[in-house]
């Protein structure tokens, strides 16, 4: 490649780096809808001409800090299932769980991505990061006799779908503590259902009871 040439893709690709930089904050913290297209180039320090050569449209920009966040999120636990297997992703899944409501990846992934991306592709591509990952450790925990034999790809599937859906619920939750202890509980108890050996009891399950008989009696008090 000649040496101008090289410069200019040096340039291309630092420009758009720090487009990307600059709209996955102002994504995270005002939502796609709030965000104007000129508050990213003041944002990034460069002009809508370089935004408009690199995204044509928003939704376009969009589309690619998604993808990064998807990436991001699913590079961690990977690396987990790759030295873990089965096991690592279980402990991965607590410890989601437990830093949902701090993940700036969530309002771009879960709230903002189906709304902007339309069901379909946001589902086709959040199925496309973490599904392989999701197959791997479920083969895993098969060969190891850690959940009975099946095929591994349509497991992996459904896993996926209650990650998913547990996010949703607990980015919505009116008591966070409370709905997240009880989502964890309820995941750990579906996925003892795939053990050889039977039912596990969710480690969390004590933590679960003592929230819900603190909301209830909360409850009363406010009706009382």
């Amino acid at each position: 490649m000649p040496k101008g040439r090289g410069i200019r893709v040096a340039q291309a690709e630092a420009t758009r780096a720090v487009l990307l930089r600059a709209a996955r904050r102002l994504f995270t913290e005002k939502g796609f809808h709030a965000t104007s297209t000129l508050e990213i180039v003041q944002a990034a320090g460069v002009t809508r001409g370089a935004l408009q050569h690199h995204f044509p449209h928003k939704e376009d920009l969009f589309r690619a800090v998604f993808e990064q966040a998807g990436r991001g999120m699913v590079e961690a636990t990977a690396r987990r299932v790759a030295t873990e297997g089965w096991p690592g992703l279980i402990e991965d899944l607590k410890d989601y769980l437990a830093r949902i409501p701090t993940l700036e990846e969530q309002r771009i992934s879960f709230i903002d991505g189906p709304a902007v991306l339309g069901w379909a592709e946001w589902r086709k591509l959040h199925t496309d990061y973490a599904l392989r990952m999701f197959e791997t450790a479920v083969g895993d925990g098969i060969a190891r006799g850690l959940i009975r034999p099946q095929p591994p790809r349509a497991l992996a599937h459904l896993i996926l779908s209650i990650v998913e859906e547990s996010s949703l619920m607990v980015l919505n939750a009116i008591d966070l503590e409370i709905t997240r202890a009880e989502v964890e509980m309820a995941i750990l108890s579906l996925l003892s259902a795939i053990e050889p050996g039977g039912r596990r009891q969710p480690e969390s399950r004590r933590e679960t009871d003592r929230g819900r008989t603190e909301r209830q009696g909360r409850q009363a008090r406010h009706t009382g």
